[in-house]
């Protein structure tokens, strides 16, 4: 089995973007016309960062960083919710800000669990089949269009299965929208970044890896 020199510390990377993402995401910020969580400024950086290892390492290495990531997500917000419910020491009086910044409705959970682990299967995937068809050419155009798709799929169910009837339909519509805009947006900003570490990740790791013979099947963990 080949080793990498990178493959960890992106890994790391990703996860970290995703809990940091958890427990940030009740930050709601206004940018121009748009109100949306503060997390729409970083966390497609996780999706830039499945393009690099769907790209370099292929789909399989990227799929085992999302369950990664997914088990990581369940396992800090179910100890989230264990904290919020042990009763507070005597004395102790910020226990109602630790319950409003890390208690989470189920559902809201639940979303986001459902959101995160389809949404990178998504990415992962469309990036890995677009390179087989274009010849590994056109890496904006993978990028961007992996992005659109998984990032379209993860906004959608998390709001729908997190917000439906909790926020007005309009309202509901509105704000997936903006959210999925601003996520691909970022995207677009970082391509030359996301060309830049691509270039010198393939030759670092002496990879650049095709999808040709590969199982896609999402529900396989194993990364080879």
């Amino acid at each position: 089995m080949k080793s990498y020199k990178y493959l960890g510390l992106i890994t790391t990377l990703y996860i970290t973007f995703q809990l940091i993402s958890d427990v940030t995401a009740g930050k709601i910020i206004q940018l121009g016309i748009f109100t949306v969580s503060a997390t729409v400024l970083y966390f497609p950086v996780t999706y830039i960062f499945s393009d690099i290892l769907t790209e370099v390492y292929g789909y399989a290495k990227a799929r085992s960083v999302v369950w990664q990531a997914f088990l990581a997500s369940v396992i800090a917000g179910s100890v989230y919710q264990l904290v919020v419910w042990l009763p507070p020491a005597f004395g102790f009086d910020a226990n109602e800000s630790y319950a409003r910044v890390l208690a989470s409705v189920p559902r809201i959970l639940l979303g986001g669990w459902i959101a995160v682990w389809v949404g990178g299967m998504f990415n992962n995937y469309v990036l890995a089949k677009m390179k087989v068809w274009t010849g590994g050419k056109y890496l904006w155009l993978r990028t961007i269009g992996s992005t659109v798709v998984g990032e379209g799929a993860n906004t959608f169910l998390f709001y729908t299965i997190a917000l439906y009837s909790v926020l007005p339909n309009s309202l509901l519509v509105s704000s997936t929208l903006s959210a999925w805009f601003l996520k691909t947006l970022v995207e677009v900003v970082f391509t030359p970044i996301t060309y830049y570490v691509v270039a010198k990740l393939k030759k670092a790791e002496d990879e650049d890896y095709y999808d040709t013979d590969t199982n896609f099947s999402p529900f396989v963990i194993k990364s080879n």
